[in-house]
């Protein structure tokens, strides 16, 4: 009883955690505007960049990805203290629940963003040494599309094949539950990025670099 009030408190505090939208925060304060009625109306780092520039595109990856390593340390520490239970539990539930709150904000009318600072600063407090291949792949996909939605959906559906690796090979015991909460935030990720698979289908995804005709 005591580790299932444990998770549920978790829970709830990883999602208002995760409703905590960076972009709209960061340009609500600095200029008074909502990111989700520029560009492509996504609250996320990529529309603040092009939108605003690179100072508040900062701002929001920090905070972003601040907010995943928080909740996910938050309930590692919880769970380590208060259940007999493994800490990588109270993790993932804490990551799964910190990137629904940034898909669907409490406080911003459930509309948030794609999640994918968010999910970095998880994988960051769940096993940092997962984020290095993961950050080589998303450079050598942008290097060579320069697409940050393309490197986003690459890194997803890696994520699961990293997670299985390193746990394969390190922990075994939690593979089957590692692999498939990573799987589970990366296909969330992925199906969050559909519009952005559609354009790069048909040609039409913004590129960096390339000017709009």
């Amino acid at each position: 009883m005591q580790t299932v009030l444990c998770g549920a408190l978790c829970a709830l505090a990883a999602y208002l955690l995760g409703s905590l939208s960076f972009s709209i925060i960061v340009t609500k304060l600095l200029y008074h505007k909502d990111i989700r009625t520029f560009g492509s109306g996504n609250a996320g780092m990529t529309n603040v960049l092009r939108t605003f520039g690179k100072g508040a595109a900062a701002l929001t990856i920090i905070g972003d990805i601040g907010k995943g390593v928080l909740a996910v340390l938050l309930a590692k520490w919880a769970f380590a203290s208060f259940t007999a239970a493994d800490p990588i539990y109270g993790a993932y539930i804490a990551a799964g629940c910190a990137v629904l709150g940034h898909v669907y904000p409490v406080y911003f009318g459930f509309k948030g963003g794609k999640a994918v600072s968010v999910a970095t600063g998880t994988i960051v407090a769940i096993e940092p040494v997962l984020i290095a291949p993961l950050a080589v792949l998303f450079f050598a996909v942008f290097f060579c599309g320069k697409m940050v939605s393309l490197s986003s959906i690459t890194c997803a559906a890696a994520y699961p094949v990293v997670t299985f690796l390193y746990f394969y090979f390190t922990e075994r015991h939690n593979t089957l539950l590692t692999t498939l909460c990573a799987a589970a935030i990366g296909g969330l990720v992925i199906w969050l990025h559909r519009g952005n698979i559609e354009r790069i289908k048909n040609g039409t995804e913004y590129k960096f670099g390339k000017k709009k005709g």
